[in-house]
């Protein structure tokens, strides 16, 4: 009979290696897939990598994309670092840009050095208690968090949608948000919008956060064992409601940048599914900040890349959706492989046992 034992934990050096064969596996059974449908794979890989950092424009393109991926990504890896499963990152994201536009409109005159610090406090907090919503109902009723925060996306966006066809409206009716003014427009440097300077200090912030605080170590003793952690005198409910608060703001954080940089405005179809996308990114980063950073950046030339396809080539974008899909199903494999093997036991020895 062929049974699923557990392995004894393997060396680091196993473990890296056996994560870049499956990401290989992956690319060649892209491959294989792309060949089936008659194209050449490796103009098809050529054509994404060219089709996100071959131009200035594509690479700019990329990195606005990488941006609140990564920032989202980050926000996930707060709460599922404690296996609090943070599946709202959507609904965050939405409402921290919500906040970021309700100080926007409501304050038009503020300038630059003002607005934007308020648009991004707005954002911190509007993201972080939408956040905290599912940490109270699991302390109060220990309802679902993967429910409770799947459900608030929907809420979320339905919200953003009432408000751009209801009392934000703009003025001549075009179902649409006004312009955010010039002040509450994130300014740019180095061809890209300041965002990818906040992103990459958030990355130092959380990767310190994780390896050399308090509330980092708290947070994967948490992770382990509840008991424990109340047994070493850590307030659970303390830690819990911070570290999901921190998780929602930096959502919420994305949201204010993809609002304020890229739309302009707010509108129901800023996020994109990003929030998904994250979940993935993030699962794939290995919880690392900066693996995270990483692997956002490559997402963000599939999607990119993926996207030119059909014009150079006749293949509908949803290839890269395709192929991001193939590099999970082999990257969860090797994480199967990694705790699991298969071992084959004789009818003959599970009776004498």
């Amino acid at each position: 009979m062929l049974h699923i034992v557990a392995k004894n934990e393997p060396s680091k050096m196993k473990e890296r290696l056996l994560r870049i064969s499956a990401v290989l596996l992956s690319l060649v059974a892209s491959g294989i897939v792309i060949a089936c449908m008659g194209k050449n794979p490796f103009i098809v890989f050529w054509k994404i990598i060219s089709g996100s950092i071959g131009k200035k424009y594509y690479l700019q393109q990329t990195v606005h994309k990488a941006i609140p991926l990564t920032m989202l990504s980050l926000g996930i890896a707060m709460s599922f670092r404690m296996k609090f499963w943070n599946i709202g990152a959507d609904g965050q994201f939405y409402m921290g840009a919500f906040g970021a536009a309700f100080v926007a409109f409501k304050c038009p005159g503020l300038p630059m050095p003002v607005m934007l610090p308020l648009m991004f406090l707005a954002a911190i907090i509007c993201g972080g208690l939408w956040a905290t919503l599912a940490s109270f109902f699991k302390n109060k009723w220990g309802a679902s968090e993967t429910l409770v925060t799947l459900m608030l996306n929907y809420i979320a966006t339905k919200w953003v949608t009432y408000l751009q066809f209801g009392p934000w409206k703009r003025p001549d009716g075009f179902p649409r948000m006004p312009k955010f003014p010039d002040s509450a427009i994130l300014p740019k440097t180095g061809g890209f919008h300041i965002g990818w300077i906040i992103t990459l200090i958030c990355v130092a912030l959380i990767y310190v956060l994780f390896r050399k605080t308090k509330l980092g170590y708290e947070i994967d003793v948490i992770g382990e064992s509840k008991a424990t952690a109340r047994y070493a005198g850590i307030n659970v409910a303390k830690v819990t409601f911070i570290t999901v608060f921190i998780s929602g703001a930096l959502c919420g954080m994305a949201g204010m940048m993809q609002a304020s940089a890229m739309e302009k405005s707010l509108t129901y179809q800023l996020s994109g599914g990003m929030g998904f996308t994250a979940v993935i990114t993030t699962w794939l980063g290995q919880l690392n900040p900066i693996i995270i950073t990483v692997v956002s950046f490559l997402f963000s030339m599939l999607i990119q890349g993926g996207g030119g396809l059909q014009a150079s080539m006749g293949i509908q974008p949803t290839m890269a959706q395709v192929i991001q899909g193939i590099i999970i199903f082999f990257v969860l494999g090797s994480e199967f492989f990694l705790k699991y093997k298969f071992v084959w036991t004789s009818n003959k020895t599970v009776e004498d046992k």
